[in-house]
């Protein structure tokens, strides 16, 4: 009995390796072949198939057309962060990234959020909940908590066309230095689901992040939720001295924010089960 299970492992991992192979081959798009074809290509069974293909559409790599059949998915979103010499580079992701605004209002920080941000529950924040989109494509949705008393004046079209931390930095003398950030496995919700264009409880990347400026005053905190299927992290790890990584200058980094530290400072990294920059 286990020789049988453990054949039925290879063959469904052999099966998997060679549509793998069938979709590197491809650009994303391009259709495979069908069940049918790649059992006999294959000389494998057709439920050998079919669980190596969930496996594949499950990851994201294949999508299911109902009527039409399989088609290459589109290239994952890739956030690469680099460590060297104890500091942190964060790489552009690939992609235009644009938004559109969800939510825009003011309103009392509230307990939660008071307390992340050190300020009274009574005190007002900016609050923003605006869709993410890559080349048109819903990427993510993020939750932005501002200290009101710092961005008067500040419009929803900033948020859809600008550079949040440029405009802080160039219109309110507010320079974000550092960032702390967790990253943990979840699922979307039924509404969710709707904005990113996923099945509901699809797998998905919970971003939290509390920004500061240069004299530790915490000016963000924000809550995204990136689709599991499109993105991905990338960390480079290396042993021993290597030469400094130049910073990229422009552009979104999805999770770690655009802001000072994207235009040449370092961003110190330590590292505790979860995924933190600090």
């Amino acid at each position: 009995m286990e020789a049988d299970v453990q054949g039925t492992v290879l063959k469904r991992e052999r099966a998997r390796d060679a549509v793998l192979e069938l979709i590197e081959s491809r650009r994303p798009g391009d259709a495979i072949p069908s069940e049918r074809a790649l059992c006999a290509l294959l000389e494998v069974s057709r439920p050998t198939v079919r669980a190596a293909i969930d496996e594949l559409v499950a990851a994201g790599l294949l999508v299911r057309e109902h009527g039409r059949g399989m088609f290459v998915a589109p290239a994952k979103i890739t956030q690469e962060l680099v460590s060297a010499d104890l500091t942190l580079s964060v790489p552009q992701a690939a992609g235009a990234w644009t938004s559109r605004i969800l939510e825009f209002t003011t309103l009392q920080a509230g307990a939660r959020v008071g307390r992340k941000l050190r300020m009274s529950p009574a005190e007002e924040i900016v609050y923003v909940a605006r869709l993410r989109l890559v080349d048109g494509a819903p990427m993510a949705i993020e939750h932005l908590h501002i200290r009101a008393a710092l961005v008067p004046g500040l419009s929803a079209p900033e948020l859809e066309s600008g550079d949040l931390y440029e405009h802080l930095r160039n219109t309110h003398a507010v320079h974000v230095h550092e960032a702390v950030q967790a990253i943990e496995p979840t699922v979307v919700t039924r509404a969710e689901a709707e904005l990113l264009d996923v099945p509901e409880l699809s797998p998905a990347l919970l971003f939290e992040r509390l920004t500061s400026d240069t004299t530790g005053r915490p000016v963000e905190y924000v809550h995204s939720l990136y689709r599991g299927d499109r993105y991905r992290i990338v960390s480079r790890l290396a042993l021993g001295t290597a030469a400094a990584v130049p910073p990229v200058r422009g552009g979104h980094y999805p999770g770690i924010p655009p802001g000072d530290f994207a235009h040449g400072d370092p961003i110190a990294s330590s590292t505790r089960g979860d995924i933190q920059v600090s």
